[in-house]
């Protein structure tokens, strides 16, 4: 069985940690920031903190932008791996949201050319930030268990609509700046204490499945909509995100550990490469469970009865 390299592009959102302990691969993207300089963007601090960029960010929102590698950026770290003799499998941010994974097939395309014996995977994760990293770390579980490469990639390919975001975002005016959200639909994030509550759809964006009035009414409701939606949590890792939200992303730790028992919850700075698009005030879990209704009806019922239970 030949071995191979799990790359993902830098929106993973995975600690360098995690990264070494799984023996994951980052490919950078692109920062231009306000000054009109570039840098290669890795999921780390290294040019500010957290902190000093998401202040920036809510004064200066139209000054930063992002893009993902290049053909030839992901080529590059294709052929230095495959020039050692191992296959690669990629995964990338969601193309609901970026271009990085038509580059990276196009790159794979380009390769295979010079390396045709060997295996370049491209995976569309169809989710950003924790759960782009969430099912990346997954891949390189089941390559530890000695799963080949078609094997990690069909797991990947069958399973990656069970992957599920609970959570908030304080403020939809951001992502509505960012043409990811319609206007109208944004408005009710700016109502004082609202909280718009968003899961992943099949287009790989997240979609608001519905609002409530307060974070502790919130926070009550996502236990309940968690509850419905997990499987087996006792034998799951859960990341929550969060841009800037760490006291909230604790407060939410700790509840699902009460609640659910996990193996561990781990809370995931959002950095620069997703962070330029939804701005401060996401707060999300991460995990795995039922496939998602194509339409996300059975989601919006699911997080209507978690309304009326706590309603009562």
């Amino acid at each position: 069985m030949n071995s191979f390299e799990i790359i993902a592009d830098a929106t993973c959102d995975l600690t360098e940690g995690m990264l070494l302990k799984y023996g994951i691969r980052v490919v950078p993207g692109h920062l231009r920031l306000p000054d009109k300089t570039e840098h290669l963007s890795y999921p780390r601090w290294d040019l500010f903190t957290r902190e000093e960029f998401y202040a920036d960010l809510k004064k200066r929102p139209n000054e930063y932008s992002t893009s993902p590698a290049n053909v030839e950026e992901f080529a590059a770290v294709f052929e230095e791996v495959l020039k050692e003799g191992k296959d690669v499998l990629l995964l990338t941010i969601s193309g609901g949201i970026s271009g990085a994974f038509n580059f990276a097939r196009q790159a794979a395309e380009q390769v295979k050319e010079k390396y045709p014996d060997r295996k370049v995977c491209c995976v569309d994760s169809m989710r950003f930030g924790p759960g782009h990293g969430l099912m990346t770390v997954h891949a390189a579980k089941l390559r530890e268990e000695g799963k080949s490469i078609d094997e990690v990639e069909k797991y990947l390919t069958d399973n990656k609509n069970r992957y599920h975001q609970a959570g908030w975002l304080d403020d939809l005016s951001f992502v509505a700046s960012k043409g990811r959200i319609t206007h109208p639909k944004a408005f009710f994030g700016t109502l004082a204490g609202v909280k718009p509550i968003g899961e992943f759809d099949y287009n790989g964006l997240t979609t608001v499945i519905g609002k409530v009035k307060g974070a502790k009414t919130a926070y009550a409701v996502l236990m309940k909509y968690i509850e419905e939606t997990i499987e087996n949590p006792e034998e799951q890792t859960i990341f929550i995100a969060q841009t800037n939200r760490l006291p909230q992303a604790e407060e939410y730790k700790k509840m699902i550990e009460e609640k659910f028992h996990p193996k561990a919850v781990l809370i995931h700075d959002v950095h620069p490469l997703c962070g330029v698009n939804i701005g401060p005030g996401l707060m999300a879990a991460y995990y795995v469970g039922k496939p998602i209704s194509s339409d996300l009806s059975a989601e919006r019922a699911i997080f209507e009865n978690a309304v009326q239970e706590v309603s009562k």
